[in-house]
């Protein structure tokens, strides 16, 4: 087993290489990161509401496509589904809960089917970052064919 995820390690910091990307990260990034993010509101006439939309900074946007990895907390939304967000803070300080920005959690779409995961297990995964300033329906950032590493 430990093997696995060392072979996973090793892929999410190569991988970039063997896809022909130089750019972007591949080592593990912090929560400050998605902090270069403001937001407008703006009228959405789909749902009738205000809504606030994010405008991504160029540290961020440098890392939109790239391979990241990022350790956080996990927050079951669907665990049938494997519907996961993972969150700097533990669920009772989280943004849906807590005080915190939505700059702090960013939506799981997991590679492959995984065991359940408990509330505020801290993991690191792996994935292609996929910014996200339009659809209301999903969250800031999305960490797409996401792999767990520990």
């Amino acid at each position: 087993m430990k093997s696995w995820v060392l072979l996973i390690g090793i892929w999410c910091s190569f991988s970039n290489l063997l896809i022909g990307q130089t750019s972007g990260p591949t080592s593990l990034i912090t929560w400050d990161t998605f902090r270069d993010i403001s937001y407008q509101k703006k009228f959405n006439t789909e749902v009738g509401v205000d809504f606030l939309y994010p405008t991504f900074g160029k540290s961020v946007k440098k890392l939109n496509g790239n391979l990241i990895k990022i350790k956080g907390y996990m927050i079951p939304i669907d665990m049938e589904k494997q519907y996961y967000v993972l969150s700097k803070f533990p669920m009772s300080q989280c943004f849906f809960c807590g005080l915190a920005g939505p700059e702090t959690i960013l939506m799981l779409n997991l590679k492959r089917k995984y065991p359940r995961f408990k509330t505020d297990e801290k993991r690191t995964f792996c994935g292609r970052l996929r910014l996200n300033a339009a659809n209301v329906y999903e969250l800031n950032y999305i960490l797409e064919e996401a792999i767990l590493i520990e």
